[in-house]
């Protein structure tokens, strides 16, 4: 091959980007020591766009279809090269395509809490989570945003630079919206929308939008979200009592799960108990009662005392000596019971003798 056949083989002819690729969204089209032949054909895919550089100024913008590189084609491009009268050389411009289709399931979450103000529970640390898709909206802002020098540029390259930016619009739309932290669950998709327009008109200078932006999930702290769950039972049963209750018979569960494990410990723990307590009892019922001790007025014993004592006094009190009670010197006789005459030895009923 000779040197002019050398020569032309380093002119590009050709202009396209077969994009096998699901993340890439910005490709710079190899141009490094070559030059771009006049008429050359350039073919841009749906999805694609074509944006013409000269020395890092963004130039013609070429939508889909196939182009022939003319100064018709160009007009930016032939101003700033000076090609007042068209030209028939090869020229050297870069050549970048960025794709404007849709880049969707992209994850965005705080990576830490976000403090915010409410005004029923005062300070509180947020955390959020949720998700979106990328579109190019703008070619050439993008291309110039965010091109420089790079060979490609792929999703994962933006991710951090728009999570940061979800997250701080996200702290301001819920400051804002002065929704309280108990209703936050319920308002989602309001404040999705609302971060969604604050993002695009933002991100809208460098070529970019989102769309489908979602908040899937707001929570607070887990020593909050406890509290809550204590408050929310305290408010269902109304008072504290009530509350303790609940407690106990929550763990009623726990201990039937193991009763198989010490029901055999915990049933001898009760027996010992009752043992002690029935010794103790019998102890004391053996033991001789104290004098100086006060009266057991519940005892058996002293309830039998007393009922027999008040008997005797009640016969005492209510009934005169009897007349055929003796008196302390007569005497009477063994064989029949007749009273014997004083100073007398023998009965003066039967005859017996007086003992």
């Amino acid at each position: 091959m000779g040197l002019f056949d050398w020569a032309k083989g380093q002119f590009v002819e050709i202009i396209e980007w077969q994009d096998a690729s699901r993340d890439t969204v910005l490709w710079r089209f190899p141009v490094y020591r070559n030059e771009i032949k006049y008429g050359a054909q350039l073919t841009v895919r749906e999805g694609q766009i074509a944006v013409f550089l000269n020395e890092g100024t963004v130039a013609d913008v070429f939508s889909p279809g196939r182009h022939e590189l003319t100064t018709k084609n160009l007009p930016v491009l032939a101003t700033l090269k000076g090609w007042k009268y068209g030209f028939a050389s090869p020229f050297k411009a870069e050549v970048v395509f960025a794709n404007t289709r849709r880049f969707g399931d992209l994850k965005w979450g705080t990576l830490n809490p976000v403090m915010l103000r409410d005004q029923d529970f005062g300070v509180l640390r947020l955390r959020a989570f949720g998700t979106y898709a990328l579109v190019v909206t703008d070619g050439k802002n993008f291309v110039g945003q965010h091109a420089g020098t790079a060979q490609q540029l792929l999703v994962s390259d933006l991710q951090e630079h728009l999570r940061n930016k979800i997250v701080a619009r996200f702290s301001d739309s819920v400051a804002e919206s002065k929704i309280p932290a108990l209703d936050l669950s319920a308002k989602y998709d309001e404040l999705s929308a609302d971060l969604l327009e604050r993002l695009n008109a933002e991100l809208a200078e460098q070529g970019l939008g989102l769309t489908d932006l979602h908040v899937e999930n707001i929570s607070l702290p887990p020593e909050v979200e406890q509290a809550l769950d204590a408050r929310s039972k305290m408010a269902v049963l109304g008072d504290l009592g009530r509350y303790t209750q609940l407690q106990a018979a929550e763990a009623l569960p726990t201990a039937a799960a193991n009763q198989g494990l010490a029901g055999a410990g915990v049933g001898m723990g009760v027996g010992v108990g009752m043992g002690a307590a029935m010794g103790h009892h019998m102890a004391g019922a053996l033991m001789p009662p104290n004098p100086h001790a006060p009266p057991d007025v519940f005892s058996p014993q002293s309830t039998a005392a007393g009922a027999g004592a008040a008997s005797v006094g009640a016969a005492s009190a209510g009934a005169a000596p009897s007349a055929a009670t003796p008196s302390a010197g007569s005497r009477f006789c063994g064989a029949c019971g007749t009273k014997a005459v004083e100073g007398s030895k023998f009965c003066t009923n039967c005859g017996a003798k007086l003992g």
